[in-house]
């Protein structure tokens, strides 16, 4: 691994790509992704992280990783060939202990993770990604850790409306409520949270290539309330939220029973399912395809990508760590982020169009 600094053309997106948990198989995963020549064509990425343990992952999965080594965000060129490494040396492959969840792996993702939306968020980078973390150690390493919405909140110091998406090729699940305790769901969902839902589902989407996304939005009760045999929350506030948001615009239909909205959904009848709780969609899309699924974070002004698996500490160190859910994760951020760098790229030309106008 070298240093040497070339060209690459301004039209690729800029990744930040954060090494995950060291215990398990995230670096197996990162140096499996920075040695494919699809990701080094098709994107600069910027990996934060230790490159002994970037290192000790290649070994593992038994590929090469040529990489540009740097120390800091600030030594990063603008154009590099090759991909970039900032070596944060901060984790000796001795602190690693296999299979286990640490307050040292902790701190290093976090530390990666922290680094990499930083510069996204200085508008260095066009969008984020990152091998799978452990919440154990991260919740070791961060007090209050939550989730990463959470913590991307805390890192970029804003209250931004954010969900996670999962992201099956070309199906995608939002959510209503999240991560909040099953007996707390019925209450937290309103006409507000489910236009607010709706509305970010539509946004993101179209980020993504939807014009417009056809939203199925499931019930919350079995057989969607049954006519208000089994609840009435379709009736008091589901429905009246699709009605709203038919009215504003959006490619939206429902309330549909769960248990069959996904067969639809998966038949083409619909691009997304909105679903009231976590494990509604959560089941049914790591069931369609657990090795190829994606967590999209969005409603930051750049994606946030991930595979939709955790660390797999069962196989970490075998180098048969499956790469789909996470080349489907970096594919994401890429795309995602091609769109941002465009949007950002007409800014800057209407801003400099407005300043000659005005000089």
């Amino acid at each position: 691994m070298s240093a040497s600094s070339s060209s690459i053309p301004q039209a690729k997106p800029t990744i930040a790509f954060a090494m995950g948990d060291p215990a398990g198989i995230s670096p197996e995963l990162a140096a499996k992704l920075i040695a494919s020549d699809e990701f080094r064509e098709g994107a600069h990425l910027v990996i934060f992280g230790d490159l002994r343990i970037l290192e000790q992952g290649a070994k593992v999965a038994g590929v090469g990783v040529d990489v540009e080594v740097v120390a800091s965000e600030q030594a990063v060129p603008e154009r590099a060939l090759r991909p970039v490494f900032i070596d944060l040396k901060n984790l000796s492959p001795d602190q690693v202990t296999p299979a286990t969840a640490t307050l040292e792996g902790g701190l290093f993702a976090t530390e990666n993770f922290r680094r990499a939306l930083l510069l996204a968020h200085s508008g260095r980078a066009d969008g984020v990604f990152f091998t799978p973390f452990n919440k154990k150690a991260m919740r070791l390493a961060y007090d209050g850790y939550d989730d990463e919405i959470r913590f991307v909140r805390d890192v970029l110091k804003t209250p931004v409306a954010a969900s996670e998406f999962n992201v099956l090729g070309r199906l995608w699940n939002a959510r209503v409520t999240s991560h909040i305790p099953l007996a707390k769901v019925s209450s937290a969902i309103t006409e507000q949270s489910i236009l607010r839902s709706l509305t970010l589902a539509d946004q993101c989407m179209r980020a993504a290539g939807f014009n417009p996304p056809r939203i199925a939005v499931a019930g919350l009760n079995p057989h969607a309330g049954d006519g208000g045999n089994f609840g009435s929350e379709e009736i008091e506030v589901i429905e009246p939220a699709v009605r709203k948001a038919l009215a504003q615009g959006f490619a939206v239909d429902g309330p549909f029973p769960s248990d069959t909205v996904f067969l639809r959904a998966k038949n083409g009848d619909f691009d997304a399912v909105l679903t009231m709780y976590h494990d509604q969609g959560q089941i049914a899309m790591k069931l369609m395809g657990f090795d190829r699924g994606v967590t999209l974070i969005g409603g930051f002004p750049f994606p946030i990508c991930t595979p939709a698996h955790g660390t797999a500490y069962e196989i970490a160190g075998r180098g048969i760590a499956n790469l789909g859910a996470s080349r489907e994760a970096l594919s994401l951020a890429i795309r995602m982020g091609s769109e941002v760098r465009a949007r950002r790229a007409q800014t800057e030309v209407a801003e400099n169009f407005a300043a000659a106008v005005n000089s």
